[in-house]
């Protein structure tokens, strides 16, 4: 799937390719040279599990991911220049998608699940929405 990874402080610097959808992983991947040049720095490390039950230590940093129109903040780790990149899990239900494993499909949520709403909180119906809050529905992977 396509999807954009800009600079927060730097909208206008961005990459653009095409991503693998990993829902095994939490936090998505990117080739560590293209977050470097839109100008990104590592905040800090993550260590993750690998396939191996062994640990690895990657950079981290916070990006804008663009997804199926939706634009998320989300921590991106800094991959090997070889690796595919991927988004993770955290980034997709931020974005509201909902992956569809059986039918190898995305799915936009017409909005985000909320445990619970607060009192007083302001609730629009669909019919309340404004046409650009309304996207598809479904795309392909």
């Amino acid at each position: 799937m396509a999807a954009i990874i800009r600079n927060p402080a730097d909208p206008e610097r961005l990459w653009e390719d095409l991503f693998l959808v990993d829902t095994a992983r939490m936090n998505s991947v990117v080739p560590g040279p293209h977050l470097d040049a839109i100008g990104l720095k590592p905040k800090g490390r993550r260590i993750c599990r690998t396939i191996e039950g062994g640990e690895a230590v990657f950079d981290a940093t916070v990006a804008d991911i663009e997804v199926m129109g939706e634009t998320v903040g989300a921590t991106v780790l800094y991959g090997e220049t070889d690796v595919e990149p991927s988004l993770g899990l955290t980034a997709l239900v931020s974005a509201g998608i909902e992956v569809d494993p059986t039918g190898q499909k995305l799915r936009r949520l017409p909005a985000v699940r909320l445990k619970s709403v607060r009192a007083g909180a302001r609730i629009r119906t669909p019919s309340q929405r404004k046409p650009e809050e309304n996207g598809p529905n479904d795309s392909s992977p």
